[in-house]
């Protein structure tokens, strides 16, 4: 199976493990909790699909590499107790908490989350003395003597052999414990986490003509030469700080992330070929719906890989955009739970400070709710940026109510409801403007591709991509929905679409 499909079934097992009867008691009892075993090529994204999984349920996570384990780590320190019985005193070996059992007590201290995933990556890597206690812990959920705390299920991961020298074969017994899912790259899965997590767009451009090269590894005269997603995600970061602080792209950088000679050779050269037909195509004027005649004549008579790179470029720009403009309203909706409970105080009567005292408190609530779940492993970077942004705002108008003129609390309700309003017609400008240069995109692939295959990539990516859907969805887009007739978003769409009408305090 490929990794989105892993991600689907580990998802349910954990939340059925997590299911409980009317007395409090989980359904499945802990000892029949088989651990999940993913078993694929190193860097496909089994640690990524845990931290989604984990974010989407709620729960807590806690990762260890077992690899990093010694025996008195994952078990335990022993140390000498005295005891006594029967009036005789004698010495015992007793140990110390694991260090992997004690992570779980720590991040419940800190984030208040009682439930959650423990995942052990490389867990047939295990060191030669570690590795008879791994029997009684799949089936028990023990280290040493101290249990797994009731409520976290446990999945393990580890590679196939012919990619590690150091994994053990797990023997009929301790494979009989287990959920084994066999896990293989998948660059179409790949693709759609790439757009929703903003790679760089030259690496999907070149993976689009270049599928065979997503992920390889073989044995070649000089050694092992390997390329992962991992190593792509990676590549990603580096070239846009690279573009940031216009350093220059080479060999020798590519080749720090993609462990293959030819592989390297050739999207060096892509690369360069697409910085090219960056300065070719006036990618704003495009966009600005002002296409600039040598443009449109040049895209006419292109090649296909051309035309895709050039769509690619497209639009990478554009959902760049449209990922700021649902963020923002993504934001905007979070913030009108909190306003419309400070509306209710500020009816109340008072003066200014209530209502600067109860947005201090509301900042501090996020803020401590926010800090709980990103200690936990279960909140998203999209949703750590909505948070910390929903309290900015609430800190910034506590801060202008002191140097206004407000003296009650519906005076100073006035005062924040304004700055809201504000920030709301900004995002509706903001996303007129967007909408305007996503209708120049669609007219440019109409004008110099017709209904080729280039416009069938367009409204398939807008529907794929998680912020170009929701972004249509909430805000329409009359070119997408005359291309795409048999994908109406309809309902969802209108639904949407009223939460941004909602806006309004």
């Amino acid at each position: 199976m490929n990794i989105k499909q892993a991600k689907e079934y580990i998802r349910n097992t954990v939340d059925l493990y997590l299911k409980k009867d009317s007395y409090g008691e989980y359904r499945i009892p802990v000892v029949r909790q088989r651990p999940v075993f993913l078993l694929g090529a190193p860097g496909v994204g089994k640690t990524a699909i845990m931290e989604q999984i984990a974010q989407e349920l709620g729960i807590a996570l806690v990762s260890y590499s077992m690899t990093h384990h010694t025996r008195q780590s994952a078990l335990g320190l022993p140390f000498i107790e005295e005891k006594e019985f029967g009036g005789m005193k004698y010495q015992v070996s007793e140990y110390t908490m694991s260090e992997i059992i004690a992570s779980i007590y720590d991040v419940m201290r800190e984030s208040g989350i009682r439930e959650g995933i423990l995942f052990l990556d490389e867990i047939n890597c295990v060191s030669e003395t570690l590795a008879p206690s791994m029997l009684q812990f799949l089936q028990y959920k023990v280290f040493g003597r101290h249990k797994v705390p009731e409520g976290w299920v446990i999945v393990t991961a580890g590679n196939p052999p012919e990619y590690n020298k150091s994994v053990r074969d797990f023997d009929v017994v301790t494979m009989d414990r287990l959920k084994v899912l066999e896990v293989e790259a998948d660059y179409g899965v790949w693709k759609e986490y790439a757009g929703n997590q903003g790679i760089h767009n030259v690496i999907t451009s070149y993976l689009e003509l270049k599928k065979e090269h997503f992920y390889k590894i073989e044995t070649t005269v000089k050694g092992r030469s390997y390329v992962t997603a991992r190593g792509w995600e990676d590549l990603s970061q580096i070239l846009s700080l690279y573009e940031e602080e216009g350093l220059a792209v080479d060999e020798t950088l590519v080749g720090q992330y993609l462990r293959n000679e030819r592989i390297v050779k050739e999207f060096t050269a892509y690369y360069d070929l697409y910085n090219k037909y960056k300065k070719n195509y006036q990618v704003e004027e495009i966009l600005a719906g002002a296409v600039p005649e040598e443009a449109l004549v040049r895209a006419r008579a292109a090649s296909f890989d051309e035309r895709l790179s050039l769509l690619s470029m497209l639009m990478d720009r554009m959902l760049g955009e449209i990922r700021d403009r649902t963020e923002k309203a993504n934001y905007l909706n979070d913030l009108l739970i909190p306003l419309k409970a400070l509306r209710s105080l500020a009816e109340k009567g008072g003066d200014m400070a209530v209502v600067a005292d109860a947005l201090e408190r509301q900042a501090e609530g996020k803020r401590k709710t926010a800090d709980s779940l990103r200690r936990a492993n279960a909140l998203s970077d999209s949703d750590w940026r909505k948070h910390r942004r929903v309290t900015a705002f609430l800190e910034q108008a506590k801060k202008a109510l002191y140097i206004g003129d407000a003296a009650t609390a519906a005076e100073a309700f006035e005062e924040v409801k304004k700055k809201f309003e504000t920030e709301v017609s900004e995002m509706k400008a903001e996303t007129a403007v967007t909408k305007a240069r996503l209708h120049g995109l669609f007219a440019f692939v109409e004008e110099a591709f017709e209904e080729g295959n280039e416009m069938l990539i367009l409204v398939t990516e807008l529907t794929v991509n998680t912020a170009g859907a929701r972004f249509i969805a909430m805000f329409g887009c009359e070119d997408y929905q005359r291309h795409n007739e048999s994908l109406r978003l309809s309902e969802r769409q209108e639904n949407l679409m009223q939460e941004i009408e909602k806006l309004v305090l």
